[in-house]
């Protein structure tokens, strides 16, 4: 696939400077289009062979451009704090926000092309990581993002032609170093993998668009061509991109597993405060063991309102370390957080190692409320499913330990909790009018709730379904439950 790059391409210093002027001119523009609507942002990601110009480039955009509008961000070995977390993580944290400009000087790709050379990184796992790449770009692709994928590319020959040139040049001499002619003599290894990384990654969603760079000249005027004609061509369109029509397939009948339970479960104040010591005390221990610093744990909870999430999660911190926990309320997103794709806000929030953090609602709002009240499309919220399995398993993957909690109430004893916030002064804050309208679509939410819990129950992050008509009982579970799984993790 790279034949077409390797050809003689060339452009004289009359023409490009004929060019580069109103190209530049017309790049801003678009440039300050997209800052003015802000309904997308633009995400650049720069890769390729070795002396192939990505610096140059990345300097040559930067002076196109209106500086304070992108964002470039170099990605080489993980640093202590990105090695802690997630191999995404580090990512996720430098996305754009809409009507912003992003460029990632090397990027998810990087490390597994890497890995794989050298030999760390089997077919199959390679092939994992090809997928894993693919599931978040079409992601970012779903949530707006206008993502261009950049491969610069020169042939063996060029490449050593590149090198020698460099070096002949006293002010050039330095930008050529031991690590670029080791990465030269691997030459043929690299693009015996990169050739087949780039076509399984090259997707209608994200394409990859390679970039012949032998020529300085002919490379500048190839970038800013082809972003300025993407730029122009989305800013272009007035919707969203194309998203496949909604299912109509009528949804089968299913057992709804909330109705299956016994909310009302027994327990006296004298058994809760016995069961209650000994489940904090599992969980104290547990987080103060000497392996508890190679694990990090998230809570979530979720669950009806006035279900009681609040004080199981006091009773939880009451067993914790302040200083090596969190809790991380979710509400209505901010505009900061609606100008990122949905995920975003959680991902940054996303422990190290010995730390826990409780989400008090969390992603699956996509999926809950968002779902019924309309604010997500029925495309987005479906595609939503896998999304979220994907973002945990990648959490699981690097040693989280994921506890998910729905608190399930009947709507007489909801009913009976809000009545009793109303005439408690110091519970008034707890009730308000949208508590009461939600109650209007029980059903709808007790479907999404029903369905949430089938799509999204795994082994590596399985939800636990808590019968809270008993405020007792579900604290104790929900206690009990969570030192089960971060013991479990001990032992592993």
């Amino acid at each position: 696939m790279f034949e077409a790059a390797e050809l003689d391409h060339k452009v004289a210093k009359a023409d490009y400077k004929r060019e580069e002027a109103d190209l530049r001119r017309t790049l801003l523009d678009a440039q300050r289009a997209l800052g003015e609507q802000r309904r997308f942002p633009v995400l650049i990601l720069i890769a390729g062979v070795e002396g192939a110009g990505k610096s140059e480039t990345v300097h040559l955009l930067n002076e196109w451009l209106d500086p304070r509008f992108i964002e470039v961000t170099g990605f080489a070995l993980p640093t202590e704090e990105e090695a802690a977390h997630p191999p995404m993580w580090r990512f996720w944290r430098a996305l754009p926000a809409k009507g912003r400009i992003g460029v990632f000087f090397g990027a998810w790709q990087t490390m597994p092309i890497l890995e794989r050379v050298l030999g760390k990184l089997g077919a199959g796992g390679f092939a994992a990581r090809m997928e894993e790449i693919m599931r978040l770009e079409r992601m970012l692709a779903a949530e707006g993002v206008l993502l261009i994928k950049y491969w610069f590319h020169l042939s063996k020959t060029q490449q050593k032609k590149r090198i020698k040139a460099l070096e002949k040049r006293r002010e050039t001499s330095w930008k050529v170093s031991r690590y670029d002619h080791a990465l030269f003599e691997h030459y043929d290894e690299f693009i015996a993998v990169c050739e087949p990384f780039l076509r399984e990654t090259s997707t209608g969603e994200a394409p990859w668009t390679v970039v012949p760079a032998a020529d300085d000249r002919y490379r500048a005027l190839f970038v800013g061509r082809h972003l300025l004609g993407a730029l122009q061509a989305r800013l272009a369109t007035t919707t969203a991109p194309a998203v496949p029509p909604a299912s109509t397939t009528p949804v089968p009948d299913k057992v709804n597993i909330i109705r299956s339970l016994t909310l009302k479960q027994p327990m006296t104040r004298e058994q809760y405060d016995d069961a209650l010591v000994e489940a904090q005390g599992r969980l104290a221990r547990a987080t103060r063991h000497k392996r508890y610093g190679d694990i990090s744990v998230i809570a979530v909870f979720e669950g009806n309102d006035a279900a009681g999430k609040g004080g199981a999660i006091r009773r939880l911190g009451a067993a914790l370390d302040p200083r090596a926990y969190r809790i991380v309320p979710v509400a209505a997103p901010t505009e900061e957080e609606r100008a990122q794709p949905y995920l975003w806000r959680f991902w940054r929030h996303a422990p190290r190692p010995g730390r826990l953090t409780v989400f008090d609602r969390s992603w699956y709002g996509r999926v809950l409320v968002e779902r019924v009240e309309g604010f997500a499309a029925e495309h987005d919220w479906r595609r939503a499913y896998g999304e979220i399995n994907d973002f945990e398993e990648q959490l699981a993957g690097h040693g989280v330990v994921i506890a998910k909690f729905w608190l399930a109430i009947s709507k007489d004893e909801q009913h009976r909790r809000f009545k009793e916030r109303e005439a408690t002064p110091f519970k008034q804050h707890k009730i308000t009018a949208e508590d009461w309208r939600n109650r209007e679509k029980w059903d709808a939410y007790e479907a999404a709730v029903c369905e949430m819990v089938e799509r999204t129950s795994t082994g590596m992050a399985p939800w636990t379904l808590v019968e809270a008509d008993n405020k007792l009982h579900a604290r104790v579970k929900v206690i009990s439950t969570l030192a089960d799984r971060v013991e479990a993790a001990l032992r592993r």
